[in-house]
């Protein structure tokens, strides 16, 4: 199969790929269409059914595999499919596995790698509460291997949580190097347990859409609700630690406005949401950069202010 990674504006599209989103919608003129996102394990693409009475359109819905025939087109500066034909298919004729994005390091290795961080937790009681979660609760332990980061923008890919939570939790690492005023053992704790709600958040794929409780409260109560949750199973855990603990998680996106109930009050609550912050843009700015066939300027991005270039 051509991965959607691989098209550029003038290819001809015929090849079976994961419906993500449909829905219908109105032109100007009033003639009705279908907005359709169609995915692969390298990513989406947008693509339009002009016309969804034609012979050639066959019924189908979200979450369905489709064999699409069109051509792909540039708009705004981004690709999307002029489709002319669609069919639905059925079991056997696709593998689950092409189709879903997924990150391209090693779980296992990654997981492994935060293992070995974890082992290296001095304060007992907190190396107790990250065992609770990392290799007591196998069912924990498999969906935070296996789950994404977002919905969008970073890290929205199987195994996105796992390469982000390790990624923030290297940058700690160096920040307790380079800053030794910095509780290691506090910081790296954070970083590790700062995004768990996320399990929770979101479904898996292939959804990967918020849940109810994910609506309601968001992942970063429910992640400070978690670790008070673990820490009531571990006797004796001292109570301020536990606050300082909660506190980097509820303030780890640093303003009201991104979604912290609290601001920074703790230097290792800095410290991570600076941490945080830099490997969710660095990463965003990759995948723009990825999903760009573009050579020089790439266009206005309202999450960066700015218009965007390649290195040449």
């Amino acid at each position: 199969m051509k991965y959607i990674k691989d098209y550029k504006d003038g290819d001809r599209v015929f090849d079976i790929y994961f419906c993500k989103f449909k829905s219908s919608a109105v032109t100007k003129n009033g003639k009705s269409y279908d907005n359709v996102i169609i995915q692969d394990r390298t990513g989406t693409l947008d693509a339009k059914i002009w016309d969804p009475n034609n012979v050639g359109i066959a019924d189908f819905e979200a979450m369905d595999y489709i064999e699409v025939y069109g051509d792909v087109t540039s708009f705004n500066g981004a690709l999307q499919v002029n489709v002319k034909r669609v069919r639905k298919c059925g079991e056997g004729e696709y593998d689950e596995s092409e189709y879903m994005p997924v990150s391209r390091k090693n779980l296992d290795e990654m997981y492994t790698g935060l293992l070995k961080i974890i082992d290296s937790i001095q304060n007992t009681y907190l190396q107790a509460l990250l065992k609770k979660f990392f290799v007591e609760d196998e069912a924990f332990a498999l969906r935070f291997k296996r789950a994404s980061a977002a919905k969008s923008v970073h890290h929205g890919f199987i195994g996105g949580l796992l390469e982000h939570t390790l990624g923030v939790t290297k940058l700690c690492e160096y920040y307790c190097t380079a800053y030794p005023v910095l509780n290691r053992d506090l910081l790296l704790t954070a970083a590790i347990c700062h995004d768990i709600g996320k399990t929770r958040e979101i479904s898996a794929f292939p959804a990967n859409d918020y849940t109810d409780e994910g609506q309601f409260l968001g992942h970063i109560v429910m992640g400070s609700e978690m670790i008070g949750q673990k820490v009531g199973e571990i006797p004796g855990f001292p109570p301020v630690l536990a606050m300082e603990l909660k506190h980097c998680i509820l303030a780890h996106h640093g303003e009201y406005e991104f979604g912290s109930p609290k601001k920074p009050a703790l230097i290792e609550a800095l410290a991570l949401n600076y941490a945080d912050d830099t490997d969710a843009k660095m990463e965003t700015f990759t995948e723009i950069l990825e999903s760009s066939q573009e050579a020089g300027w790439l266009g206005y991005n309202r999450l960066f202010e700015s218009n965007l270039r390649r290195t040449v």
